[in-house]
């Protein structure tokens, strides 16, 4: 009785915590024995393991499955709790998804060119994975009241480094800039996303000049002011440089590394543009 009472223990909890050793192991043969695969596949399996119990739980509680008839007055802790759902099984897609909706919200009007951008971007960056599903989800972001767009940013800011956080800032850009022109409205927005990501402003702004242009935003790009010196002008080129490198993101899809390429060579623009202006050497 007692082993059988045992076994069964031993059972639920493998079940609960399968997923962290199963992706652990999984990240690990599939970054080529690389610890930091091995780490990735644990903390994603992790919180796999840990939404699923607080699913049986709610699900034992009877609470749940209310967002299925439109998401037109749901609160905002409504559309982050079908957020947190939809997440545990598209994960990257649907933030995305809810950060994409933000932006195209923003200025009162959701565009065809803004939509065809997404379309293009997920179509490329998730292939047969990217689904009618994944549609109806920006719908239901889309057609929400409001985006809890501080509990998304701030589960992005936990689950992605840095370098990824800047690369989601040029993509929603893209997005803004679909129609050919980025009103203060977006602008606005992808600052707030930005600042509840945690990306530093400097990263921010570079991003911001490369589609939100000015007479400075050569000097903004490359994180300096008008008044720089050429010295401090080329030791900002090699830091910006270095630190938005492509190969910052090559564990990402095609669609991040176009992204990285993209931004990577207006950095290099905007230093030919400036030493140019300046005659420097």
């Amino acid at each position: 009785m007692i082993t059988d009472r045992l076994s069964f223990l031993m059972g639920d909890l493998f079940t609960q915590c399968m997923y962290k050793f199963v992706l652990a192991v999984g990240g690990y043969f599939l970054f080529k024995g690389s610890f930091f695969g091995a780490i990735a596949g644990f903390f994603i399996g992790n919180a796999i393991d840990n939404f699923k119990q607080i699913s049986e739980r709610l699900k034992s509680q009877g609470v749940g499955g209310g967002a299925t008839g439109g998401s037109r007055g749901f609160s905002s802790e409504d559309l982050f709790n079908y957020y947190q759902q939809r997440s545990t099984t598209n994960d990257v897609p649907t933030m995305l998804i809810a950060l994409s909706a933000a932006v195209m919200k923003a200025d009162g009007k959701v565009l065809k060119s803004e939509l065809t951008y997404v379309k293009g971007f997920f179509n490329q960056q998730f292939g047969p994975q990217f689904s009618t599903q994944h549609l109806q989800t920006l719908k239901q972001f889309l057609d929400s009241n409001s985006i809890p767009l501080n509990q998304i940013c701030q589960d992005i800011r936990m689950r992605m480094q840095p370098e990824v956080r800047v690369q989601l800032l040029h993509y929603l850009f893209g997005i803004a800039k679909a129609d050919g022109d980025v009103s203060t409205a977006e602008v606005g927005v992808i600052q707030q996303i930005a600042s509840m990501m945690g990306v530093a402003t400097s990263d921010y702004e570079s991003v911001k000049n490369m589609f939100y242009r000015n007479v400075n935003s050569d000097y903004k790009i490359l994180g300096v002011d008008v008044n720089a010196t050429d010295d401090e002008i080329k030791k900002a080129y090699r830091k910006m440089a270095i630190k938005f490198h492509p190969d910052k993101v090559a564990q990402m899809g095609e669609e991040y590394q176009k992204g990285a390429k993209e931004k990577f060579q207006k950095i290099q623009d905007a230093y030919e543009a400036v030493k140019k202006r300046r005659g420097m050497k």
